[in-house]
């Protein structure tokens, strides 16, 4: 419910007040729609688990769950980054900004987020449904994901093991180096500003991305981008409930208190003084 609100209201309050309309917060908006996608692909079944006594899933039910689960948090590791060039085009660039961050380049930005999530799905679920699993079928998880799948499987899953470590480790590579680089020109450019709150008011528009990124990246390196992540399923399990469901929760929180505009729009709109597009 938390998660629910919490991204929702700031769908809400993006749409809602025409201030917000500005690249940054169209990413925001697309990454709390994404939030709420994942969490809400786990959630369900993982509530129904704890009260019903018997803990079944379908194999079709388990294939469709792991497909859009794989493709909704791949595409927030991509939009993250994507935010990242946002804050690189508008700290360094701003008189270009409007060009290099037009409506059109955003939507295409978004999209290629969704194509490359919706790649990596589509291999993943391919590799991993591909297997031939025991009869017990007895998974030590509470959701279908890689790991606890690759476990169960009845022949030898080592391909299926090095496609998920090169996978995650080039997505994560891919889209971190984005991050760092962006980061590194925005520090270079904070430290050229003369005053010295001018440069707190130029970083502070970064610190809830740079707070996102360390919580989601730092759960996803532990779960898939190391070799032993298969051989213990204890980890996993604490380190799936953090991306899977707290740090959907903690984003709008982190965005909301950390940022100027979004709590300046959220009283406009309790005070019945917003205005729609």
């Amino acid at each position: 419910m938390v998660i629910l609100v919490g991204n929702v209201s700031m769908i809400a309050v993006i749409k809602m007040d025409s201030r917000l309309q500005i690249p940054m917060y169209f990413f925001l908006r697309n990454l709390s729609c994404l939030d709420v996608c994942y969490s809400t692909v786990i959630a369900p079944k993982t509530l129904a688990n704890i009260l019903i006594s018997d803990k079944k899933i379908s194999y079709n039910s388990c294939a469709t769950q792991f497909f859009f689960f794989a493709l909704f948090v791949t595409t927030e590791g991509f939009l993250l980054a994507v935010m990242a060039f946002d804050r690189f085009s508008a700290i360094c660039s701003p008189l270009l900004y409007p060009v290099h961050m037009s409506q059109k380049v955003c939507v295409q930005l978004v999209t290629g987020s969704y194509v490359c999530g919706c790649i990596n799905s589509m291999i993943q679920t391919g590799f991993t449904f591909s297997l031939r699993f025991c009869q017990e079928n007895r998974l030590d998880h509470f959701f279908c994901d890689v790991p606890a799948l690759i476990k169960i499987a009845c022949v030898d899953t080592f391909v299926n093991q090095i496609v998920l470590f090169v996978l995650s480790a080039l997505i994560i590579i891919t889209t971190t180096s984005v991050i760092l680089v962006s980061y590194g020109y925005i520090l270079s450019t904070i430290l050229k500003i003369p005053s010295s709150q001018g440069r707190s008011k130029t970083f502070s528009t970064c610190g809830s991305h740079i707070a996102v990124v360390s919580l989601f990246y730092g759960s996803v390196f532990f779960m898939y981008a190391q070799p032993g992540a298969i051989s213990s399923p204890q980890q996993n399990k604490i380190v799936a409930v953090f991306y899977t469901l707290i740090t959907p929760m903690l984003n709008p929180l982190i965005y909301s208190l950390r940022n100027r505009d979004v709590k300046d729009a959220m009283k406009r709109i309790l005070c019945g003084k917003w205005s729609f597009l």
